[in-house]
């Protein structure tokens, strides 16, 4: 169940009511509708993840003119993925909020970066939803203008694919090998990128399309190398 402190924290920063039906619902993971009656965040999560990435392009396109359709696109990608949406949905501390099944917070799958990225984007989708775009996009703001800002500051390199190759073969580590798999019920297939390098696995990421996967796992793989 949620931690009532960090639900009220949460809904506070949201400007939303504890009571939110929508923020109810954007809280709940799937394994918790095995143990109780209710509505999964699957539908919110497909709406926040559409609005975040307009929420992004909006700040990008009014904030940085020096980037172009590409540039801006790489910019958008180095925000717009499953570690970073992770890593802010952890600073606000909704881990603590979900309502999740036994099973899953005994599993400690919890904070995966898969689930907290999920989730982020569902709150997201209660926000637009209960309040509108206006205050979506100053959530959003907000959140993410500080890792947009870093990430506009090398608008030149490759996308992340390209920019791991080039990272590998000038380090003499070999290639990389991607192999994406299908993942997750009919309802929700979602995409599993691994990314293998001199037989270990250096990276995974889950995404609604091959692209983002791929791109999302060639992200996680470049800290992991280091570049």
């Amino acid at each position: 169940m949620a931690a009532p402190d960090a639900l009220e924290a949460l809904a506070e920063i949201l400007g939303l009511s504890e009571d939110s039906e929508n923020l109810t619902i954007a809280l709940t993971h799937s394994s918790y509708l095995a143990e109780h009656d209710g509505v999964s965040n699957q539908r919110l999560e497909f709406l926040g993840d559409a609005v975040v990435d307009l929420c992004v392009t909006d700040i990008i396109i009014r904030e940085h003119p020096e980037l172009n359709e590409g540039t801006g696109s790489f910019t958008r990608a180095m925000v717009v993925n499953e570690a970073s949406l992770a890593d802010v949905a952890r600073e606000l501390h909704i881990d603590q909020c979900m309502r999740l099944g036994k099973g899953t917070r005994q599993e400690g799958v919890a904070h995966s970066d898969s689930i907290m990225a999920d989730v982020f984007e569902a709150v997201v989708g209660a926000l637009f939803l209960d309040r509108g775009y206006g205050a979506a996009r100053d959530f959003v703001h907000h959140h993410l203008v500080g890792r947009i800002n870093a990430a506009s500051l090398n608008p030149d390199q490759h996308d992340p694919k390209s920019r791991l190759r080039d990272v590998l073969a000038g380090s003499g580590r070999g290639h990389a090998r991607f192999d994406v798999t299908e993942v997750g019920p009919s309802h929700d297939r979602r995409f599993r990128a691994t990314i293998i390098v001199d037989g270990q696995v250096v990276a995974q990421a889950t995404a609604r399309s091959k692209k983002a996967a791929e791109r999302d796992a060639a992200l996680c793989a470049l800290e992991v190398v280091g570049a």
